[in-house]
């Protein structure tokens, strides 16, 4: 099984921001990677799609599109496409440098928390009114890229960007799909980059309310608050996934991938993993 491929940004002027047509997709010959294989990506990505239905898969989930359909993919995600000939659209791809580093802390924080699947759905439909609004500023920056070249264009790319990310904040905290709440992010996201980061090392709730100077009670006050559901639910999810993602990125045998997972006996990773994705490790590695 050869390993997911690892996508860096790359284009021809060295910008950190890129439109890439989403018709031209399947009829581009890249020497790296499938776009229909999994794939992980190292930047951001607004997937935007004017029409034609389709899906698209991210961490191992697929979304449905169709006209209006929107969808906020992170860096350090595996996604795919399906194989569609009839889906127009737009992708706005781009580095955090681009965007974050212009923008006051505040600012920053807050686009980025567009692109956090765990504060809400990577997907949106757009109605008829935010169609025609989200369309025609992307429009506005179709023409900035392609049709101008001068020393105000990236700034004024970066800018409409900025509106774009704004705009999709609000639609999405309207329609319900982006659980923001300044009382209790800050913690929930200090909670999520530790678990992403120490959670082959640890899976226990205690642990990181001790990291994070808090009671266990405090901690699940703020996880159910954003995600709905328990402390310990959300690192065993966030557990699996990166298990998953070591199943289909890598060739190690998987006993390996138990150790590296901070399992000490292979039966128990077993018995965790058939728990929660009612597979084996074996059969979600043949099937993906």
């Amino acid at each position: 099984m050869e390993g997911i491929k690892s996508i860096e940004f790359a284009n021809s002027s060295n910008t950190q921001f890129d439109i890439v047509k989403l018709e031209k997709i399947f009829g581009e010959k890249y020497t790296d990677h499938s776009v229909i294989k999994p794939h992980k990506i190292s930047f951001f990505v607004i997937f935007f799609i004017e029409q034609g239905e389709g899906f698209h898969t991210i961490d191992f989930i697929d979304y449905p599109c169709s006209k209006g359909t929107l969808l906020t993919i992170r860096k350090d995600q595996i996604h795919n496409f399906c194989q569609s000939n009839d889906l127009v659209g737009a992708l706005l791809v781009f580095t955090d440098d681009f965007l974050v580093n212009y923008l006051e802390q505040v600012e920053a924080q807050k686009s980025m928390l567009l692109f956090n699947e765990s504060l809400g759905q990577p997907n949106i439909q757009l109605n008829d009114t935010e169609f025609n609004d989200i369309k025609q500023l992307i429009s506005d920056i179709k023409n900035e890229y392609f049709e101008v070249n001068d020393s105000f264009q990236m700034g004024i790319i970066r800018s409409a960007l900025h509106i774009l990310i704004s705009k999709l904040f609000r639609i999405k905290s309207n329609k319900g799909v982006l659980n923001y709440d300044s009382t209790y992010t800050k913690n929930f996201i200090k909670f999520q980059n530790l678990v992403e980061n120490n959670v082959n090392n640890t899976r226990t709730v205690k642990h990181y309310a001790q990291m994070m100077g808090m009671s266990t009670k405090t901690l699940n006050t703020s996880v159910k608050q954003i995600v709905h559901k328990t402390a310990k639910d959300f690192i065993d999810e966030i557990c699996i996934k990166q298990i998953k993602r070591l199943l289909i990125n890598t060739d190690s045998p998987i006993k390996e991938i138990s150790y590296t997972s901070g399992f000490d006996e292979i039966t128990n990773f077993y018995k965790y993993f058939t728990r929660h994705t009612a597979t084996t490790p074996e059969k979600f590695r043949s099937d993906t």
